[in-house]
């Protein structure tokens, strides 16, 4: 079975426009649960993205490259010797097979920001679509615990990329 087609990602600056468009964003069930606030919330609550110093120093947009659309964002946290990533593509874009290729992408956005540290993301338990998809972009299970998040208490998993490389990525 052929790998599907993956479209020249592109990260860029995260524009305010992009963080408005992002907390509409709605899931299907199961992953319903990974929403943001309204962004008059965000904003209010100096949170994440809709605070424009964290937006410019943490958060990048994904792009088709060429075309206006924004079909992902992530987040690359640095941390005292290891930088935590995150991701989220659009709902519609979420079953074709792009989560390794743009994990690949911020891996090595990361690199570029902070040479020789560790990458590492939290991935829920449950989670087994992004699980297969970190893997395949290099990343393995180095621990698990629960933690509190927007919608409660869940069981992560740490993953940490291990340089291995999978030639469907192409890096």
């Amino acid at each position: 079975m052929q790998a599907p087609a993956i479209p020249p990602l592109t990260l860029e600056p995260m524009t305010e426009q992009d963080g408005r468009d992002i907390c509409d964003w709605r899931y299907p069930e199961p992953y319903d649960l990974f929403r943001w606030p309204p962004w008059d919330a965000m904003v209010e609550q100096g949170r994440e993205f809709g605070d424009p110093e964290i937006r410019q120093r943490q958060y990048l947009s994904v792009r088709i490259e060429g075309q206006p659309q924004l079909v992902g964002y992530v987040q690359l946290f640095p941390m005292d010797r290891a930088v935590r990533i995150g991701m989220g593509l659009r709902p519609d874009c979420c079953d074709r097979g792009w989560g390794a290729f743009l994990a690949g992408l911020v891996v090595r956005e990361a690199e570029r920001r902070k040479p020789g540290a560790e990458i590492d993301l939290e991935v829920e338990k449950w989670n087994k679509r992004a699980i297969r998809a970190y893997e395949k972009a290099g990343f393995v299970v180095t621990d698990a615990y629960d933690r509190r998040a927007t919608h409660g208490i869940v069981s992560v998993l740490c993953m940490v990329w291990h340089k291995r490389r999978d030639p469907f990525i192409k890096l």
